[in-house]
């Protein structure tokens, strides 16, 4: 069955069309139409009437805690992974890593296996997985537990680099790596990002020429740049060839620092991430890790320590702070949230864009920023 998407104003991941419809067959888009012509040359399309507002590519979230009250590291299971789906679907989440924090080496090896399972059952919505630690600097841990945090060792190396599995990001601090450590993974298709990481300037440069490609939640828990010592963060902007997530909740980067890394970076290079928890696309207001209560305050989720713990955002309310807040142009802020994420997994031939024979993940949300509507794979699902 075919459906002709008339009525929005559709942005493509290059340029806003007006007065167009999207047709989509199946799983994917077949092609973008005048709106006078559909009813003649898709005369079997079924007509989709959208009320204004913005078509554009579903986005894409590569730090996912949790969600509609699921949290991946409590429960490594396939049902998490769709309740985490149909969390974060309202706010535009077309399509995710779903990221595991520092826990052991079974928890990590059991998340990796529902990931698998959950691709090959077909579960669209899941791109990859997210390891996030536990090889981390002590100093920077932030809210993950202490008493997990450690360098990485044979073991790790032997089944991280032997994975049955879909796209695999992987954040470490290369400075708790020996030389060589991070190309090993990268060879073996690891993507390996930095984050949680005390490193100097040339600690992380050293990384980067082994392959580290990435910079995981920019600003947050990571040596800050100086005069005299460029830090991870230093590293990070100066390299025009890493990708940065970026957190935008107001919370955990200042708006103007935000802008700072726009600059620095080639376009392209900063996409958005919320590092949402399990509270996003639920009722609750708090849920446990490590036996510790996590609780929202003032629109943030932080630890009986006061220290930021994830984010209580969905991707529609990144792109809306980083559009009003930031001041970023909203074009921007819609290819940060999706096609330069796809970019950076590899799959900008079929996700994060639209055109012909790209997959149907969707996203329709209002001038207000309220999602109406989204399609994962063509499978369409009304939000309001």
């Amino acid at each position: 069955m075919k459906q002709a998407l008339t009525g929005a104003r559709i942005f493509t991941g290059d340029q806003f069309l007006d007065n167009k419809a999207l047709i989509i067959g199946g799983s994917a888009i077949i092609a973008v139409s005048e709106n006078d012509n559909v009813v003649r040359d898709f005369p079997d399309a079924q007509l989709v009437e959208l009320d204004g507002g913005i078509l554009a590519p579903g986005f894409i979230d590569l730090q996912v805690n949790g969600g509609g009250g699921a949290f991946f590291t409590n429960d490594t299971s396939v049902s998490a992974l769709q309740t985490m789906l149909d969390g974060h679907r309202p706010t535009g989440t077309t399509g995710m890593l779903p990221t595991l924090i520092s826990d052991t080496r079974q928890t990590h090896q059991a998340g990796v296996k529902a990931v698998a399972d959950a691709v090959a059952q077909g579960m669209s919505g899941v791109l990859g997985i997210h390891i996030e630690g536990p090889f981390f600097d002590m100093e920077k841990r932030g809210a993950h537990n202490a008493k997990y945090i450690r360098d990485i060792e044979g073991d790790d190396l032997d089944w991280l680099t032997h994975l049955d599995a879909t796209r695999v990001m992987l954040t470490l601090a290369p400075e708790h790596t020996q030389p060589g450590q991070v190309r090993q993974l990268v060879e073996a298709g690891i993507i390996v990002c930095g984050g949680h990481t005390n490193a100097h300037y040339e600690q992380v440069m050293a990384a980067i020429d082994e392959g580290l490609s990435g910079f995981t939640h920019l600003y947050n828990a990571m040596r800050p740049q100086t005069g005299r010592e460029p830090g991870v963060v230093g590293a990070a902007l100066d390299s025009a060839d890493t990708w940065c997530g970026i957190i935008c909740d107001n919370h955990h980067v200042h708006p103007a620092s935000v802008r700072v890394a726009i600059s620095a970076k080639p376009r392209g290079k900063v996409y958005l991430v919320t590092d949402a928890m399990s509270t996003v696309g639920s009722e609750q207001k708090s849920f446990t890790i490590y036996g510790e209560e996590i609780f929202e305050k003032d629109g943030a989720l932080v630890n009986a320590e006061g220290r930021l713990a994830g984010s209580a955002i969905g991707m529609i309310d990144a792109v809306r702070i980083a559009h009003r807040d930031v001041g970023l142009a909203l074009d921007e802020c819609l290819r940060m949230a999706s096609l330069y994420p796809a970019e950076y997994l590899g799959l900008a031939d079929t996700l994060g864009r639209i055109d012909e024979q790209c997959r149907a993940d969707l996203v329709h949300f209002t001038e207000d920023f309220a999602v109406t509507a989204t399609w994962v794979a063509g499978d369409f699902k009304q939000h309001r």
